[in-house]
């Protein structure tokens, strides 16, 4: 089986600075024929208080002709409680009425795919005890399969033990927790976006990967971290293992979030827009 993961396109009907990308990646989709795509979060420039923008994304998912699996990043749905956008159950239930579920499983032959919604992770309130309680369940029921889990933040920035990161990962509490639970149950791999940068890596027997952008690159307004800072995607191939390969798109045009962050994201912070 093969699953190609797409990124971070920030994409939007108000808002056009990176449609260019759109139609070519739309293209190398078609030809690399995979049997599901997987959005891993930021379809949009801003689903979580724009709810055209949500609609114009699920409209050029649904034009693929491949099935596709979305997990909202903090562009669609907000964030933790405290920022500008928390992800409250208005924007929650704006995405899964448009888009689909926030958090789901997808079965195929010998291999469990699970998506998580990692902007409620940290939030201490009923939709993130309702998600660890779900995922604990279907970790539990994989039967001998293996475990894919698809999230829009990465689980940690440089290091498992790293402390809070802020915006960029998930908060050390909750970390500890799903670090417990990927190596208690086998998981694989996990894949998330949210960085606009392209890694891979390994901790205790699960393999994790991040997505590049198929939309922007950010430049020096973002502080330094792993990975490298290209457009693309990620082709992973389902077997009796699973096999990953970072595609660097050089039909997508390098725009650079730093060049029109006035315009695509005016009220925001510079660390809160780059991702």
């Amino acid at each position: 089986m093969r699953v190609v993961q797409i990124t971070d396109t920030h994409l939007s009907p108000g808002k056009s600075h990176f449609a260019p990308n759109w139609a070519p990646l739309a293209e190398w989709l078609q030809a690399a024929r995979p049997d599901l795509v997987v959005h891993t979060g930021d379809l949009s420039v801003d689903g979580a208080d724009v709810e055209a923008d949500l609609e114009h994304c699920a409209g050029l998912l649904r034009a693929l002709p491949f099935p596709v699996l979305s997990v909202p990043g903090n562009h669609d749905v907000g964030d933790l409680p405290g920022t500008r956008q928390p992800a409250n159950a208005e924007r929650l239930e704006r995405w899964r009425r448009i888009i689909g579920p926030d958090r789901w499983v997808h079965d195929q032959p010998g291999w469990r795919l699970v998506g998580l919604n990692s902007q409620v992770i940290g939030g201490g309130d009923a939709e993130e005890a309702a998600q660890f309680a779900w995922l604990e369940g279907v970790l539990e029921a994989c039967e001998g399969r293996g475990v894919i889990v698809f999230t829009h933040k990465p689980i940690f920035v440089d290091t498992p033990d790293e402390g809070d990161t802020g915006y960029w990962s998930i908060r050390p509490a909750q970390r500890r927790r799903l670090l417990e639970l990927f190596e208690r149950h086998g998981v694989a791999l996990v894949a998330s976006g949210h960085l606009h940068r392209a890694w891979t890596g390994a901790h205790l027997g699960t393999r994790y990967i991040w997505g590049p952008s198929s939309g922007f690159v950010v430049g020096p307004m973002e502080r330094d971290m792993p990975g490298d800072r290209i457009l693309g995607a990620v082709i992973h191939t389902l077997d009796e293992t699973v096999s990953s390969e970072i595609v660097a798109l050089p039909e997508l045009r390098p725009f650079v979030i730093d060049d029109v962050i006035h315009e695509v994201y005016p009220r925001h912070q510079p660390a809160e827009a780059t991702s």
